[in-house]
């Protein structure tokens, strides 16, 4: 109903983007945000496991366990996974810039050129020219993995997505309505033709997602015409709070068993999510067993913090078995590449429901005494035979 002939889509599109790419170095690549939140999470996984090798290798594989861990959803459910990729193969990607001589390039292309499930191995390949867009920092932003995860709409991780490459410049620039209703899926919709309704049904929710998930805070602005909105955009900062988010989850610290323990000897909830963090369950518990029957000690919260301050918590040497299989998997985990051993992390802290657990093995990571048993077993799993005597190389 706006597709006026004096103000066409392209041109304002081609414009803005010029400008962003002259002064700030910045372009664009823009992907249907008809994508569901289950394929937008997808396409940012297997990006981010062919991003090494992108532009050299025709073709990328990934362990399909891994890769649907990694998602968050089950790892059986293979026609769930089947259904996103036959979408990613179906999505165009289009680009509208300028290159580094001036000149303007627009193209398009399949998400990606093809997807093949084998052997519980997901293979997958981007056509040449997608490719090396997608490998250039200065038009393609990787999305934290661990961000993404905590997304539950598809249109506020689109908005995510779409607004973290520019987190730099500080702003998205002007995006005119048909643009925007583009990125989010809903071009095809007359009801969301009436701002009020884009804006109570897609804006609002999805800013105020992001600002509360992200490491990113976004305002939006609007520009008018009369009574009429014709552009928006947003302005981005980084958000202050992430390094909050980082520390608890929301999950559970507050939920543990020696949260609750600290707290019942009077240590103050930011003191013992920040010990439980640093020191682990295991230490803590010890340091809480000392003062069971300590009628001396009149301040088990004040002896606590003299204790841990001046005597860092410290792993219980290995037994010589133990130690042997700990010093296989840094052997085995040292041949991985870089993207495969975030993946393995990834997958093995899927697994750990424990609170007390999870952090500890943040803090230590595969020499995580309080994981011993459990990061033995995902390796046996994952590579049969580990252990064996005669297995080390």
């Amino acid at each position: 109903m706006n597709d006026s002939k004096t103000k066409p889509t392209a041109p304002v599109l081609t414009g803005a983007l010029r400008r962003d790419a002259v002064k700030k170095n910045v372009a664009a690549i823009h992907v249907s945000g008809k994508l569901t939140l289950l394929q937008r999470k997808l396409s940012n996984v297997l990006l981010l496991n062919a991003y090494d090798t992108l532009i050299h290798d025709t073709k990328h594989r990934i362990d399909a366990r891994t890769l649907c861990a990694m998602i968050g959803y089950n790892s059986n459910d293979m026609e769930t996974l089947k259904a996103s990729l036959r979408g990613l193969v179906e999505t165009l990607a289009e680009w509208d810039m300028l290159d580094e001589n001036g000149q303007q390039e627009w193209g398009v292309s399949s998400l990606l050129a093809y997807a093949k499930l084998k052997g519980g191995v997901c293979e997958y390949a981007y056509s040449a020219a997608l490719a090396e867009k997608l490998h250039d920092p200065k038009v393609f932003a990787l999305i934290n993995l661990h961000i993404q995860r905590q997304f539950t709409s598809g249109h506020a991780l689109a908005l995510y997505e779409n607004c973290f490459r520019f987190v730099r410049t500080g702003s998205t620039g002007w995006w005119p309505l048909p643009l925007f209703r583009r990125l989010m899926g809903v071009e095809d919709s007359p009801y969301y033709e009436t701002f009020k309704h884009l804006n109570a049904k897609i804006i609002k929710p999805a800013v105020a997602e992001v600002n509360k998930t992200s490491d990113i805070i976004v305002t939006p602005e609007f520009r008018r015409m009369g009574r009429s909105v014709t552009d928006l955009r947003f302005l981005i900062s980084e958000n202050p709070q992430l390094g909050m988010m980082n520390i608890d989850d929301g999950q559970g610290i507050r939920a543990t068993p020696i949260y609750q323990r600290l707290k019942g000897q009077g240590v103050s909830d930011r003191l013992a999510r920040q010990w439980i963090a640093e020191h682990g369950a295991d230490h803590l518990t010890e340091k809480l067993e000392y003062l069971r029957g300590r009628d001396d000690v009149k301040s088990p919260a004040r002896y606590l913090q003299a204790s841990l301050a001046e005597k860092p918590a410290a792993p219980k040497p290995p037994s010589s078995d133990r130690a042997r299989k700990l010093a296989r998997v840094r052997d085995v985990v040292a041949t991985r590449s870089p993207t495969q051993r975030d993946a393995d992390k990834r997958l093995f802290q899927s697994r750990l429901s424990d609170q007390a657990a999870r952090l500890d093995f943040e803090n230590h990571g595969w020499m995580s005494a309080l994981n011993a048993s459990a990061i033995f077993a995902f390796w046996e799993d994952l590579r049969p035979g580990i252990f064996d005597e005669d297995a080390a190389e």
